[in-house]
């Protein structure tokens, strides 16, 4: 028994570890309106919610998709630390180009969850949960 608890203790670090180095660097914005939307319509989604730019929509495959998102500085020299933490969002709308201006647009909620609103526009890291 004692050869297997730090044998399951060493495969748990090796795990995060894993997951802590696959995050993908990006940035994140917020908006307000959250129907109708691209993948349910005028279904309410909550609020923990995001709308993903044409990186991460995949012709609307990404509809449902939950992603971790992480606040990891600011982008501008507007707020100079704007992180609070991280959270998890479902994928409900198009973030579509020209317009976004980011790689997730979050609720405003979701994004007041990670970083402070008067920064608009963060880095973050994300991945798929």
């Amino acid at each position: 028994m004692a050869i297997k608890i730090p044998a399951l203790v060493f495969l748990g670090l090796v795990v995060s570890l894993i997951s802590v180095a696959s995050a993908i660097p990006g940035t994140a914005t917020y908006y307000t309106v959250y129907v109708p939307s691209a993948c349910y319509g005028y279904q309410d989604q909550g609020v923990m919610i995001g709308a993903a730019s044409d990186a991460l929509w995949e012709n609307g495959a990404a509809c449902g998709r939950m992603y971790k998102v992480r606040c990891t500085g600011p982008t501008n020299q507007g707020v100079p630390e704007p992180c609070r933490g991280e959270v998890t969002v479902k994928i409900v709308d198009r973030c579509p180009s020209p317009g976004c201006q980011s790689t997730i647009d979050l609720s405003q909620e979701a994004f007041s969850m990670i970083a402070d609103p008067a920064a608009g526009k963060i880095n973050m890291e994300y991945n798929q949960v």
